[in-house]
């Protein structure tokens, strides 16, 4: 079988996260294959990520060439022109006229010999003109910087409503810039310093995270997941935002804990380290796979505490009203807090979306906080900045519920630079501002 290019493997990518609705992360691990050197993988992941972050401007400018609608293109043409055009206008190093023939050769063997003049004819067009074609009307900020920064407009018009200009615009280059590799120290089994020291003497660019006590930072983080110290469980992939998550909740040992929307349970096995593997957690998804993801991790890690349960978070559970000492809902949300990561998520939501998922997190706080007993604390969580779905949900619950307060947790974080809001109970993280994943964290607690 002959191997297929990194631009082929790319096509194939592409067209799983745009036609098929497949996670980015998820598809390129599928399709990369095991023999590829390094630099061909990187090439796979720079190509499907640059179009992902910049498909909305990409599409500008083939509309501008292109005789044929965009939406009358079949998937596959369309994504082979968004290749290549993403070669041309930012990728300096590949030559323009690489870009354009490995364009016509992936429409020769994936289409009909019709469209490769077509192809052709527009990434040739689109070389010639650069320069003119690259332009956008500056005239209605709302329109430039969604098309500059390929943020959908209804998105870029609530950021500009509630954050101004110049927080949207540097809002949306954050989300287009490459995250770095965060990974969270398993304490049960080593120490932030010894894993430090481990991995920098493999190879590894590493420094310690600013606002958690359990991350590192890996600037060079190539199949870092194919490390022993990975396999026996000394680290796990996460964000250094959602680390916090379970600093701020800091739960003590021999505690029952209730995990209201675990996924696949990462804050659920940090909560589980810091309790130092006693006592109890209660980890529910409605997800089957996810459960399964929670009970891999585990077994992974070490962690034997964790009891995974298929549970609908909205739907009452009356054994449970008023036994937990701890409670984390880390709701349901629009994800815009991880476009950086997940850049095909920009183009999965729609407004609509928010209002739906307002009703599906107002249901489950009120539904799960039963749990708590008095003096217990609960911890409010989404991936997301939108304010409807963070602290004007949390000021809607406070107001319906009056044996909860907000509580401080300025003392559980190792830095506050930047991190407004700890004093007074909650916390919004930006990628433009933190250097994390967009999170918004609230911490509550029960007081009759």
């Amino acid at each position: 079988m002959v191997a297929k290019s990194a631009r082929e493997i790319a096509l194939n990518i592409l067209v799983d996260v745009n036609e098929k609705g497949a996670y980015s992360n998820i598809a390129i691990y599928k399709h990369l294959q095991n023999s590829m050197d390094k630099r061909d993988e990187n090439l796979v992941r720079e190509i499907v990520y640059g179009v992902l972050e910049n498909r909305l401007y990409i599409d500008y400018i083939i509309g501008k060439v292109s005789k044929i609608k965009l939406k009358k293109l079949s998937a596959l043409i369309l994504e082979i022109l968004r290749i290549g055009v993403y070669q041309i206008v930012f990728m300096d190093r590949i030559p323009d006229s690489a870009a354009v023939n490995e364009s016509v050769n992936l429409s020769r063997k994936y289409s009909h010999k019709g469209t490769l003049g077509y192809v052709n004819g527009v990434l040739r067009n689109i070389s010639r003109n650069k320069e003119e074609l690259i332009k956008i009307n500056k005239n209605n900020v709302s329109e430039y910087l969604s098309i500059k920064y390929s943020h959908p407009k209804w998105i870029v018009d609530r950021w500009l409503k509630e954050y101004g200009e110049k927080f949207t615009e540097e809002l949306c280059i954050a989300n287009n810039q490459k995250p770095k590799l965060n990974i969270r120290v398993n304490i049960l089994k080593t120490s932030r310093e010894d894993l430090k020291e481990r991995l920098i003497s493999k190879g590894y660019d590493v420094i310690e995270t600013k606002y958690s006590y359990y991350g590192l930072i890996i600037e060079n983080p190539y199949r870092i997941t194919e490390l022993d110290e990975f396999r026996k469980g000394y680290f796990t992939i996460q964000d250094e935002s959602s680390m916090l998550v379970s600093q701020i909740m800091n739960p003590e040992k021999d505690s029952l804990v209730v995990d209201a929307c675990s996924g696949p349970g990462g804050k659920a096995t940090h909560m589980a380290e810091i309790m130092d593997n006693k006592g109890k957690i209660i980890s529910r998804d409605v997800y089957e796979h996810k459960i399964k993801l929670i009970e891999d991790n585990c077994e992974r890690l070490g962690i034997d505490i964790i009891e995974t349960q298929i549970q609908d978070a909205s739907a009452i559970d009356e054994y449970l009203v008023n036994r937990a000492d701890y409670l984390l809902i880390d709701a349901p949300c629009t994800g815009f807090g991880l476009i950086r990561r997940r850049p095909e998520i920009k183009w999965n939501r729609e407004e609509k979306d928010i209002n739906n998922l307002l009703s599906v997190q107002k249901d489950i706080l009120n539904t799960c906080s039963k749990y708590l007993k008095v003096g217990g604390i609960l911890i409010y969580s989404t991936c997301t900045i939108i304010s409807e779905e963070n602290i004007n949900m949390i000021r809607n619950f406070l107001k319906d519920n009056k044996d909860f307060k907000l509580m401080g947790f300025k003392e559980l974080i190792k830095e506050d630079q930047n991190l407004s809001g700890t004093e007074n109970g909650y916390i919004q993280l930006f990628p433009n501002i933190s250097s994390t994943d967009g999170f918004f964290i609230a911490k509550m607690k029960k007081i009759n």
